[in-house]
């Protein structure tokens, strides 16, 4: 753990393992509530001095980290592969995503602007100003356990806040090498805290009910999600929850199916399906829907699972044997209720990945509102195809979930493009456009989806608070 700028142990070790093979490849202190009591401590108080400095002063730090974090690319892509089980190049991507966030809330910092307001009096005057919240504590998934970490931590020591954080129990061991970075680049003693834990309930159970955190910032389950929120209403917290997703793709009449399709693939199985923003409900025109089908079964079938180290793998490990279950669950009940399986639908277990959790990627036809998958979020390599007929029922069918974080429409008419737009109910609309991400855009959901946004210039305003000055004058 590292607390108040030094690394320690606990009387505990919590073991990581390879999601791949099963092999143990590190470990870390298995801390408790008194750790997150101690570095929420430290973070308080260095808060005044941090809070203290200019925004070129915090910019510079940041600037920093960037630069290093650069620096060692690859050896945080390795370790990422090692411990999360993405394939090495998509490990690599994230490294470079993580660092943007560094380079545009470095930039950030400079730019918290207030404002004057005429005032009704002649003899008064009115001032605004944003200042930072105060000690933030963090919670950060493991699908995305590089730049989950600067997407909240950059933001937060732009604006002049200090930090804990407390790292997805499966990978660790990349948030430690990120905190290393900023040890390096300086960062004073108590700005950037992390406590590592098997257990998350009672290192959670501090962050909401310690006076001293003003703002908790979470990315994870929408059932955690509630949950944290909830307990943080008791002394009205500040809270930015990133939560879960159920992407509709919307393919319709005028598309081309075979570039939709190609997208969909891409999207889809990013990260094996371990994305909030994965596509878990592919509605296709039923006019082009054998087409966009038979393309996407046919660049399904050629992907290979594997250990994200060796060329040519595409599929990486599912996280743990539960995720395997809840995949097998879905597509056996989809199978059970009519629909067909293109390619996959079973799990891996040639060629030594049975030491994994590996699941083949998948295509299901002929999916309905009965099933399952059409109701629950997936996170897993299996896409469900359902045809459609005009484009109401498409918009109508996917806004019929509690989720609202992204969503997707392939078009070629700029009126159905607008519409959609503006129709669905969702955080992020990707138009043609499978990557609608960016350190500089707005990340965040609607509904169930979240609170607030990450990212863009949204981001830091999560961290500030609006000051009013009226002066007599």
């Amino acid at each position: 753990m590292y607390i108040n700028g030094v690394w320690e142990n606990a009387d505990k070790a919590l073991e990581v393992t390879n999601p791949a093979n099963g092999e143990v490849i590190g470990s870390v202190p298995d801390g408790g509530r008194e750790d997150a009591a101690r570095a929420i401590d430290a973070a308080a108080k260095a808060f005044p001095a941090w809070s203290g400095l200019t925004a070129y002063q915090r910019s510079d730090y940041l600037y920093r980290a960037h630069k290093i974090m650069m620096e060692r690319r690859e050896d945080l892509a390795r370790m990422m592969t090692l411990e999360q089980g993405k394939p090495i190049r998509a490990s690599r991507n994230e490294v470079g995503y993580a660092a943007d966030f560094l380079l545009w809330y470095a930039e950030e910092a400079k730019r918290v602007y207030g404002e004057t307001i005429p005032a009704p009096r002649g003899d008064q005057r009115f001032i605004v100003a944003h200042q930072p919240v105060g000690v933030v504590a963090a919670v950060t998934p493991w699908n995305y356990p590089i730049s989950m970490l600067t997407r909240k931590i950059a933001p937060a020591l732009a604006a002049g806040c200090t930090i804990v954080l407390k790292p997805a129990e499966a990978t660790p061991l990349c948030a430690v090498e990120t905190f290393k970075i900023f040890e390096e680049a300086e960062i004073p003693a108590g700005v950037v805290n992390l406590v590592t834990a098997a257990d998350p309930v009672p290192i959670g159970a501090e962050f909401t009910s310690n006076p001293t955190v003003r703002k908790i910032t979470f990315t994870g389950s929408t059932a955690v999600g509630k949950k944290l929120a909830a307990d943080a209403a008791a002394q009205l917290k500040r809270v930015s929850m990133e939560l879960g997703g159920h992407a509709p793709f919307l393919v319709f009449k005028d598309a081309d199916p075979v570039h939709a399709a190609k997208g969909a693939s891409l999207v889809k199985f990013l990260n094996t399906g371990q994305a909030c923003i994965s596509p878990n409900r592919l509605f296709v025109h039923s006019s082009i829907v054998e087409p966009f089908v038979e393309t996407l079964t046919e660049r399904v079938t050629r992907m290979r699972g594997g250990n994200g180290m060796e060329d040519g793998i595409s599929i990486g490990p599912l996280v743990n044997e539960a995720a395997i279950a809840k995949v097998e669950r879905q597509v056996e009940d989809a199978k059970e209720k009519g629909a067909t399986v293109m390619c996959g639908g079973h799990r891996l277990m040639d060629d030594g990945l049975d030491k994994g959790h590996f699941y083949a990627p998948t295509v299901l036809t002929g999916v309905t509102e009965a099933m399952t998958i059409y109701r629950e979020e997936t996170f897993g390599p299996v896409a469900p195809v359902i045809a459609f007929d005009d484009d109401e029922t498409a918009l109508t069918m996917a806004n019929d979930t509690h989720y609202g974080l992204a969503a997707y429409v392939y078009t070629n008419n700029i009126s159905r493009a607008m519409r959609m737009f503006e129709g669905l109910r969702f955080g992020i609309v990707g138009i043609n456009d499978i990557n609608p991400t960016a350190a500089a855009a707005p990340f965040g959901g609607a509904k169930e989806s979240g609170l607030g946004r990450e990212g863009g210039r949204e981001g830091i305003v999560e961290y500030l608070e609006t000051k009013l000055g009226g002066f007599s004058v």
